[in-house]
C-alpha cells in the first residue's frame, strides 16, 4: 500500500468522497420522487471515483513493488504498459 502517509491522506479523502457519494445515491433512492436518471449519474460517479481509487492502488502497486530492483522479472518498459492498460481497462 501506499507508503508515505501524504499518499495515504489523499487514498482516505478519496475513500470518503466515495462514501459521500454512495450516501447521496442512497438519499436519493429513498425519497419519494426521485429521477432514475439523476440515480444512474449518480451510480456513474461513484464508479468513476471507485475505479479512480482501485487505479491508484494498483498503480502503487506496480511501481513499488514490481518495478523495483529484484523483486521482479519487469522492466520499467513492461511495467508502464502494465498501468496505461490498467487505467485504459478500468475507465
Amino acid at each position: 500500500m501506499s507508503h508515505t502517509k501524504s499518499a495515504q491522506i489523499k487514498l482516505l479523502n478519496r475513500v470518503k468522497k466515495i462514501r459521500g457519494q454512495i450516501d447521496r445515491v442512497d438519499r436519493t433512492l429513498a425519497s419519494e420522487d426521485h429521477e432514475c436518471a439523476e440515480v444512474l449519474m449518480l451510480l456513474a460517479a461513484a464508479r468513476g471515483g471507485i475505479n479512480g481509487l482501485m487505479a491508484e492502488v494498483l498503480e502503487d502497486h506496480i511501481r513499488l513493488h514490481l518495478l523495483q530492483d529484484g523483486h521482479a522479472p519487469l522492466t520499467p518498459e513492461l511495467g508502464e504498459d502494465l498501468i496505461d492498460l490498467v487505467r485504459a481497462y478500468l475507465k
